[in-house]
């Protein structure tokens, strides 16, 4: 069987079966041509909400999976691959949180939606890579512990420089790799391309940049833009996307260590398997669990 044809396969079962398949935009792209909606984590959530389908699969990482969960708990949801997490979510638990609200109850505690559901739990709001400098700015707390990225905390706080920010030692080492040699090296040997980064790369690399923002809104501005050529600051993925939805158009990725191999983790052999019943993993969520990290959740929609 090649690819073309297990696609149509999958599409054939999800249809039968009522099944809404969300793609994040890491994805490779025989998923992603395959899925109901491709987007970024938070957005992919959002639409798990309005779907139809009562049973959702994503092609993802667990947080993701998991942030379905907690905003449709009434639907069965789906990891395509049980093995895909994310580092950068793993790297700090509720209970370093916990003793350092204890040492600090002045804190507000921002979490990214790069983090698990437990975290969340014992957080006051969450944000977004595009909405965080937005929600900061209508909080009233002055202290902000922003967990886990320190390097999109450091974007939000030069953003914000009335409030005073905190941060823990956590990010995504993906985009940590980056370093301001590539860039520069890059503009070199396209010296007529836009940098565009995501703000989870290391402030030095930020700084350089034409435009900063979330995966969707690189996308989106590259889309937009009249110029021809573009560094990508992001998973490579992008750039094969932006190549082929813009062909008049050149993607460069600014470095190939960029590649999350949780990400690559997820093939379209996954994706059937989870669809039939044969493989994924199904995600639970207590209840105590799956109210408490709504919260944080909430009060983002509400300031965002």
């Amino acid at each position: 069987m090649d690819i073309v044809q297990l696609q149509q396969k999958i599409r054939d079962e999800k249809k039968r079966r009522n099944v809404c398949i969300l793609a994040h935009s890491y994805q490779s792209m025989e998923i992603k041509e395959i899925a109901d909606y491709v987007g970024d984590s938070y957005g992919l959530s959002l639409q798990a909400q309005s779907a139809q389908e009562q049973s959702i699969l994503m092609c993802g990482v667990r947080f993701m999976a998991e942030t379905v969960k907690i905003l449709s708990p009434q639907k069965t949801v789906i990891l395509a691959n049980p093995e895909t997490g994310c580092p950068m979510a793993e790297q700090i638990d509720k209970e370093q949180v916990l003793l350092i609200k204890k040492e600090h109850p002045e804190y507000a505690v921002v979490a990214y939606v790069n983090t698990t559901a437990a975290l969340k739990t014992v957080c006051d709001v969450c944000v977004t890579s595009s909405s965080a400098v937005g929600i900061v700015k209508k909080m009233d707390a002055t202290d902000i512990l922003f967990v886990p990225d320190c390097n999109l905390g450091d974007y939000v706080a030069r953003m914000i420089p009335d409030k005073r920010f905190h941060f823990m030692q956590g990010g995504c080492p993906i985009h940590a790799r980056v370093s301001a040699l590539d860039v520069e090296h890059a503009r070199q040997q396209h010296p007529g391309a836009q940098f565009l980064v995501h703000p989870e790369c290391k402030p030095e690399v930020v700084k350089l940049a034409d435009y900063v923002g979330s995966t969707s809104g690189i996308m989106a501005y590259a889309k937009k833009s009249d110029c021809k050529e573009f560094l990508v600051g992001t998973e490579n993925s992008i750039a094969e996307q932006l190549s082929y939805e813009c062909p008049d158009k050149r993607f460069y990725p600014i470095s190939k260590q960029l590649l999350c191999s949780n990400m690559r983790l997820t093939t379209l052999v996954d994706v059937y398997n989870a669809l039939v019943g044969t493989g994924g993993e199904v995600i639970e969520l207590d209840t105590d669990t799956l109210q408490k990290a709504r919260v944080c959740i909430d009060k983002m929609i509400t300031l965002g």
